[in-house]
């Protein structure tokens, strides 16, 4: 009578060391990608030969081709001469209508507004969500600041609701400190 007890407390105990083992592992395989991704960024940044807007367009296109959930990546830039509005700068995915967006307006204005990073796992429960595709079902909008100065920020759509995770946001926040000193 006991015997099968403790054979089924071991085998719930034995199956959860085995998914947690899985889920380090998974982890590990994310953060070595994600650090030869950096690395790629670096060199970009570091490349003497590109104009900010090319390293900018070569960062889109690697985080585009490397993380399967962002459908659209683009930086919007401030606009220096316009009151407090962003400017569409290098992006890959389709086009987008919104190519000017005042602060407070938006994700990506609201990021401006507050400096600060938003995630959003479903676009629909968004009160102040501007529709870039009907296809669109989760953002994230990480601010790029120079000197504590909001100078740009970038700006990662999916078509994939609850698809942006903490590492997505570590990651991002991460690039965004390393082409601060490109504005």
């Amino acid at each position: 009578m006991f015997i099968p007890f403790f054979r089924e407390q071991l085998n719930l105990r034995f199956e959860r060391q085995i998914a947690t083992l899985q889920q380090q592992e998974m982890n590990i395989s994310i953060f070595e990608d994600y650090r030869v991704l950096l690395g790629s960024i670096k060199k970009t940044i570091d490349n003497p030969n590109k104009s900010r807007d090319e390293k900018l367009q070569n960062i889109c296109q690697y985080l585009a081709d490397q993380i399967d959930v962002f459908d659209w990546v683009g930086f919007y830039l401030v606009d220096p001469d316009a009151d407090r509005e962003l400017i569409l700068g290098p992006y890959v995915g389709e086009e987008t209508e919104h190519t000017r967006i005042p602060f407070g307006t938006g994700i990506c204005g609201q990021a401006a507004e507050t400096n600060e990073t938003y995630m959003v796992q479903d676009v629909d429960q968004e009160d102040n969500y501007l529709a870039c595709s009907i296809h669109v079902k989760a953002e994230i909008v990480v601010p790029v600041k120079k000197n504590g100065e909001f100078v740009a920020e970038l700006d990662i759509d999916s078509h994939t609701k609850d698809s942006m995770t903490d590492e997505h946001r570590q990651l991002l926040e991460e690039i965004c400190d390393l082409v601060a000193p490109l504005f």
